[in-house]
């Protein structure tokens, strides 16, 4: 693979560093998160899977690429006025741009992987869903700390309820649900009984 097709690549890629995370900036949030700030710590919650039929590694690798394509088209949210046919035409489109230079067995499996995402068919591309939206929740309680905005951010948690599949993500979202509601609980507690304590 000649190096400045290389670099062109990793450019594409590095864009994902300043792409900020719609749904955030709708919410008037600081400092919000990046495309890639999600889709790595998304990666790192692939490695902790404990699930012996699940590939790992494949949902690592998913987990990198499902936004791939927002390096270009921005993170379209269904807020957006964007429809799915629209949105899955631009980011295959994008998708295309992004891996033409690449040698054509890595930039088959990129769309490969993109496809299996969208399909959500496997159980390793059903899982790595179940990330995305536990990622997402995780930040929104995250933010809600940072903030002091406590319970500001529902809509995020709404969104998501009943929709994990996963046992094991299943019990990684109870325990965030504990938080947050000790945390929502702690905050509108009047200060006269929290000085008590």
């Amino acid at each position: 693979m000649a190096a400045n097709n290389a670099v062109e690549f990793f450019m594409f890629v590095g864009q994902l560093k300043t792409e900020q995370r719609t749904g955030w900036t709708h919410h008037d949030i600081k400092n919000v998160e990046s495309v890639s700030d999600h889709m790595y710590r998304m990666s790192m919650m692939a490695m902790l899977l404990d699930a012996p039929d699940i590939d790992k590694t494949r949902c690592m690798k998913l987990a990198l690429v499902h936004d791939l394509a927002e390096c270009i088209v921005g993170d379209i949210t269904p807020h957006c006025g964007v429809s799915a046919e629209e949105k899955d035409r631009r980011e295959r489109e994008a998708l295309y741009k992004i891996t033409k230079n690449i040698p054509k067995q890595i930039a088959d499996e990129v769309l490969d992987l993109w496809e299996e995402y969208n399909k959500r068919e496997t159980a390793e591309a059903k899982i790595v869903k179940d990330l995305d939206r536990f990622e997402m929740i995780l930040q929104a309680f995250e933010y809600e700390k940072a903030e002091q905005r406590p319970g500001e951010l529902e809509m995020f948690y709404s969104s998501t309820k009943g929709k994990f599949c996963s046992a094991q993500v299943i019990s990684w979202v109870e325990n965030l649900y504990q938080r947050r509601k000790s945390f929502i609980e702690q905050s509108t507690e009047p200060k006269d009984s929290q000085e008590d304590k």
